[in-house]
Protein backbone atom coordinates (compact mmCIF):
# COMPACT_ATOMS: atom_id res chain seq x y z
CA UNK A 1 0.00 0.00 0.00
CA UNK A 2 1.71 3.32 -1.26
CA UNK A 3 1.63 6.10 2.15
CA UNK A 4 -0.51 9.17 0.90
CA UNK A 5 1.93 11.82 0.41
CA UNK A 6 1.79 14.74 3.18
CA UNK A 7 0.13 18.24 2.48
CA UNK A 8 1.38 21.01 4.28
CA UNK A 9 0.80 24.68 4.86
CA UNK A 10 2.38 27.54 5.92
CA UNK A 11 1.30 31.20 6.41
CA UNK A 12 3.98 34.00 5.47
CA UNK A 13 5.56 31.14 3.08
CA UNK A 14 6.18 33.86 0.78
CA UNK A 15 9.41 35.49 2.95
CA UNK A 16 11.93 35.06 5.86
CA UNK A 17 11.75 31.62 7.66
CA UNK A 18 8.55 30.76 6.45
CA UNK A 19 9.96 30.66 2.85
CA UNK A 20 12.74 28.10 4.30
CA UNK A 21 10.20 25.87 6.11
CA UNK A 22 8.40 25.85 2.79
CA UNK A 23 11.50 24.94 0.80
CA UNK A 24 12.46 22.32 3.08
CA UNK A 25 9.12 20.62 3.26
CA UNK A 26 8.50 20.60 -0.70
CA UNK A 27 12.05 18.71 -0.69
CA UNK A 28 10.98 15.92 1.81
CA UNK A 29 8.25 15.76 -1.05
CA UNK A 30 5.36 17.14 0.61
CA UNK A 31 2.51 18.88 -1.35
CA UNK A 32 3.04 22.48 0.02
CA UNK A 33 0.42 25.51 0.27
CA UNK A 34 1.93 28.76 0.41
CA UNK A 35 -0.51 30.92 2.20
CA UNK A 36 -0.06 34.55 2.43
CA UNK A 37 -2.01 37.84 1.32
CA UNK A 38 -0.05 39.25 -1.35
CA UNK A 39 -0.38 37.04 -4.68
CA UNK A 40 2.40 38.78 -6.71
CA UNK A 41 4.70 38.32 -3.69
CA UNK A 42 3.86 34.14 -3.57
CA UNK A 43 4.30 33.76 -6.97
CA UNK A 44 7.62 35.25 -6.76
CA UNK A 45 8.29 33.18 -4.19
CA UNK A 46 6.38 29.92 -5.25
CA UNK A 47 8.53 29.99 -8.83
CA UNK A 48 11.83 30.16 -6.16
CA UNK A 49 10.65 27.31 -4.38
CA UNK A 50 9.94 25.29 -7.59
CA UNK A 51 12.99 26.25 -9.12
CA UNK A 52 15.31 25.48 -5.64
CA UNK A 53 13.40 22.08 -4.74
CA UNK A 54 11.94 20.51 -8.34
CA UNK A 55 8.79 20.15 -6.64
CA UNK A 56 5.59 21.12 -9.25
CA UNK A 57 3.20 20.82 -6.29
CA UNK A 58 3.41 23.93 -4.18
CA UNK A 59 0.60 26.06 -4.46
CA UNK A 60 -1.18 29.52 -3.32
CA UNK A 61 -3.83 30.28 -1.29
CA UNK A 62 -4.56 33.88 -0.29
CA UNK A 63 -4.88 34.86 3.16
CA UNK A 64 -5.22 37.94 5.05
CA UNK A 65 -4.96 37.21 8.99
CA UNK A 66 -5.88 40.94 9.34
CA UNK A 67 -9.34 40.27 8.07
CA UNK A 68 -11.63 37.43 9.76
CA UNK A 69 -14.17 37.25 6.98
CA UNK A 70 -11.11 37.05 4.25
CA UNK A 71 -9.79 34.53 6.54
CA UNK A 72 -13.12 32.80 6.88
CA UNK A 73 -13.16 32.18 2.96
CA UNK A 74 -9.62 31.67 2.57
CA UNK A 75 -10.50 28.63 4.92
CA UNK A 76 -13.18 27.67 3.23
CA UNK A 77 -11.77 27.29 0.10
CA UNK A 78 -9.90 24.07 1.48
CA UNK A 79 -12.70 22.86 3.41
CA UNK A 80 -14.77 22.19 0.01
CA UNK A 81 -11.79 20.79 -1.34
CA UNK A 82 -12.01 18.34 1.72
CA UNK A 83 -8.15 17.39 1.80
CA UNK A 84 -6.37 16.29 4.68
CA UNK A 85 -3.64 18.94 5.47
CA UNK A 86 -1.14 17.05 7.84
CA UNK A 87 1.12 20.17 9.03
CA UNK A 88 -0.01 23.82 9.33
CA UNK A 89 2.95 26.16 10.43
CA UNK A 90 1.14 29.01 11.70
CA UNK A 91 4.15 31.49 10.80
CA UNK A 92 3.38 34.82 9.25
CA UNK A 93 2.80 37.75 11.39
CA UNK A 94 4.08 41.74 11.95
CA UNK A 95 5.75 43.56 14.61
CA UNK A 96 6.36 47.52 14.92
CA UNK A 97 3.00 48.20 13.32
CA UNK A 98 0.36 50.39 14.54
CA UNK A 99 -3.53 50.48 14.24
CA UNK A 100 -6.18 47.84 13.98
CA UNK A 101 -7.52 45.05 11.59
CA UNK A 102 -10.61 45.09 9.73
CA UNK A 103 -12.82 43.98 12.46
CA UNK A 104 -11.34 46.30 15.14
CA UNK A 105 -8.95 44.59 17.07
CA UNK A 106 -5.64 46.13 18.05
CA UNK A 107 -3.22 45.08 14.53
CA UNK A 108 -0.73 42.68 16.48
CA UNK A 109 -2.89 41.11 18.12
CA UNK A 110 -6.10 40.58 15.45
CA UNK A 111 -3.26 39.76 12.52
CA UNK A 112 -0.66 37.79 14.51
CA UNK A 113 -3.19 35.77 16.93
CA UNK A 114 -6.83 35.78 16.15
CA UNK A 115 -6.68 35.78 11.94
CA UNK A 116 -4.18 32.41 12.80
CA UNK A 117 -7.13 31.47 15.23
CA UNK A 118 -9.67 31.45 13.16
CA UNK A 119 -7.50 29.50 10.26
CA UNK A 120 -6.31 26.82 12.16
CA UNK A 121 -10.08 26.01 14.07
CA UNK A 122 -12.24 26.24 10.86
CA UNK A 123 -9.82 23.91 9.15
CA UNK A 124 -9.52 21.14 12.54
CA UNK A 125 -11.66 18.65 10.95
CA UNK A 126 -8.75 18.69 7.68
CA UNK A 127 -6.06 18.35 10.41
CA UNK A 128 -8.28 15.98 11.97
CA UNK A 129 -8.06 13.56 8.91
CA UNK A 130 -4.61 13.92 8.47
CA UNK A 131 -2.24 11.19 8.54
CA UNK A 132 -1.26 11.08 12.18
CA UNK A 133 -0.10 12.60 13.87
CA UNK A 134 -1.03 15.83 12.80
CA UNK A 135 0.82 18.69 13.57
CA UNK A 136 0.21 22.17 14.18
CA UNK A 137 3.59 24.14 14.40
CA UNK A 138 3.00 27.75 16.06
CA UNK A 139 5.52 30.46 15.30
CA UNK A 140 5.93 32.15 18.71
CA UNK A 141 8.72 34.78 20.67
CA UNK A 142 10.82 34.99 23.07
CA UNK A 143 8.73 38.52 23.31
CA UNK A 144 5.97 36.80 25.08
CA UNK A 145 7.92 36.64 28.40
CA UNK A 146 7.20 40.21 28.10
CA UNK A 147 3.87 41.07 29.26
CA UNK A 148 2.46 39.95 32.90
CA UNK A 149 -0.85 39.73 31.66
CA UNK A 150 -2.90 40.14 28.69
CA UNK A 151 -4.91 43.34 28.79
CA UNK A 152 -8.53 42.40 27.55
CA UNK A 153 -9.61 45.98 27.30
CA UNK A 154 -6.55 47.04 24.54
CA UNK A 155 -7.54 44.42 22.45
CA UNK A 156 -10.10 45.85 20.83
CA UNK A 157 -8.41 49.46 20.85
CA UNK A 158 -5.74 51.11 18.11
CA UNK A 159 -2.39 50.36 18.92
CA UNK A 160 -0.90 52.59 22.28
CA UNK A 161 3.15 51.92 22.18
CA UNK A 162 4.92 54.17 19.94
CA UNK A 163 6.68 51.25 18.95
CA UNK A 164 4.33 48.44 18.64
CA UNK A 165 6.66 46.50 20.04
CA UNK A 166 4.31 46.31 23.68
CA UNK A 167 1.56 44.84 21.92
CA UNK A 168 3.73 42.64 19.93
CA UNK A 169 4.82 40.79 23.07
CA UNK A 170 1.00 40.19 23.99
CA UNK A 171 0.18 38.71 20.34
CA UNK A 172 2.84 36.58 20.87
CA UNK A 173 1.58 35.06 24.52
CA UNK A 174 -1.20 35.12 22.99
CA UNK A 175 0.15 32.33 20.30
CA UNK A 176 2.05 30.30 22.82
CA UNK A 177 -1.50 30.31 24.77
CA UNK A 178 -3.24 29.28 21.98
CA UNK A 179 -0.85 26.32 21.32
CA UNK A 180 -0.94 24.57 24.57
CA UNK A 181 -5.09 25.12 24.90
CA UNK A 182 -4.86 23.50 21.49
CA UNK A 183 -2.49 20.67 22.60
CA UNK A 184 -4.85 20.13 25.37
CA UNK A 185 -8.58 20.32 23.00
CA UNK A 186 -6.80 17.73 20.18
CA UNK A 187 -4.30 15.12 22.14
CA UNK A 188 -4.19 13.30 18.88
CA UNK A 189 -1.77 15.96 17.41
CA UNK A 190 0.69 17.24 17.95
CA UNK A 191 0.98 21.18 18.74
CA UNK A 192 4.29 23.03 19.60
CA UNK A 193 4.97 26.81 19.73
CA UNK A 194 8.54 28.05 19.25
CA UNK A 195 10.54 31.19 19.60
CA UNK A 196 12.76 31.50 16.14
CA UNK A 197 15.93 33.48 17.42
CA UNK A 198 15.51 36.99 16.78
CA UNK A 199 15.71 36.78 12.37
CA UNK A 200 16.08 39.41 9.75
CA UNK A 201 13.22 39.12 8.01
CA UNK A 202 10.15 41.18 6.80
CA UNK A 203 8.38 40.37 10.32
CA UNK A 204 10.53 43.78 11.38
CA UNK A 205 10.15 45.86 8.19
CA UNK A 206 8.15 48.86 10.10
CA UNK A 207 10.21 49.31 13.32
CA UNK A 208 10.99 52.50 13.51
CA UNK A 209 14.30 53.19 12.20
CA UNK A 210 16.02 54.14 15.38
CA UNK A 211 15.37 50.72 16.96
CA UNK A 212 15.67 48.79 13.79
CA UNK A 213 19.69 48.95 13.12
CA UNK A 214 20.45 48.33 16.73
CA UNK A 215 18.30 45.12 16.38
CA UNK A 216 19.94 43.57 13.08
CA UNK A 217 23.19 43.64 14.76
CA UNK A 218 21.89 40.73 16.94
CA UNK A 219 19.95 39.21 14.35
CA UNK A 220 20.35 35.67 12.80
CA UNK A 221 20.02 34.74 9.61
CA UNK A 222 16.35 33.38 7.94
CA UNK A 223 17.89 29.78 7.19
CA UNK A 224 19.46 29.28 10.98
CA UNK A 225 15.93 30.59 12.08
CA UNK A 226 13.90 28.00 10.34
CA UNK A 227 15.03 25.36 11.85
CA UNK A 228 13.18 25.51 14.87
CA UNK A 229 9.97 25.41 12.69
CA UNK A 230 11.17 22.53 10.62
CA UNK A 231 12.13 20.35 13.84
CA UNK A 232 8.76 20.88 15.35
CA UNK A 233 7.44 20.40 12.15
CA UNK A 234 9.70 16.88 10.72
CA UNK A 235 11.28 15.59 14.05
CA UNK A 236 9.62 12.48 15.57
CA UNK A 237 11.58 13.18 18.73
CA UNK A 238 9.11 16.36 19.85
CA UNK A 239 5.79 14.08 18.95
CA UNK A 240 6.01 13.74 23.16
CA UNK A 241 6.20 17.04 24.08
CA UNK A 242 2.66 18.22 23.01
CA UNK A 243 1.78 21.89 24.30
CA UNK A 244 5.08 22.95 25.27
CA UNK A 245 7.53 25.67 24.35
CA UNK A 246 10.70 25.47 22.22
CA UNK A 247 13.18 27.77 22.74
CA UNK A 248 14.70 27.87 18.97
CA UNK A 249 15.64 23.67 19.39
CA UNK A 250 15.14 23.53 23.15
CA UNK A 251 12.53 23.04 25.35
CA UNK A 252 12.33 25.73 27.89
CA UNK A 253 9.79 27.10 30.70
CA UNK A 254 7.32 30.05 28.90
CA UNK A 255 6.00 33.00 30.71
CA UNK A 256 4.77 31.68 34.23
CA UNK A 257 1.58 34.18 33.45
CA UNK A 258 1.12 31.52 30.64
CA UNK A 259 -1.48 29.31 32.78
CA UNK A 260 -3.94 26.38 31.69
CA UNK A 261 -6.80 28.69 33.24
CA UNK A 262 -5.30 31.92 30.86
CA UNK A 263 -5.10 29.72 28.13
CA UNK A 264 -8.52 28.32 28.28
CA UNK A 265 -9.63 32.50 28.99
CA UNK A 266 -8.15 33.40 25.86
CA UNK A 267 -9.60 30.83 23.82
CA UNK A 268 -13.33 31.20 24.76
CA UNK A 269 -12.74 35.07 24.28
CA UNK A 270 -11.27 34.46 21.36
CA UNK A 271 -14.27 32.05 20.61
CA UNK A 272 -16.65 34.72 21.16
CA UNK A 273 -14.91 37.12 18.88
CA UNK A 274 -14.88 35.40 15.44
CA UNK A 275 -18.28 34.45 15.75
CA UNK A 276 -19.47 38.43 15.87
Amino acid sequence: MTQRRLTSLVTGANTGIGFITARELARRGDRVIVACRSEAKASRAIAELTAATGSPDIEFLELDLGDLEAVRSSANKLLKRGEPIDILVANAGLAGQRGQTAQGFELAFGTNHLGHFLFVTELLELIRSAYQPARVVVVSSEAHYKPDSIPWEDLTKPTKSVTGLAEYGVSKLANLLFAQELARREPEMFVGALHPGVIASDVWRSVPWPIRPIMTRFMKGTEQGAKPSLKLAMSDEVLSHSGSFWFEEKLKEPNRVATPDLAEELWQRSEQWVSK
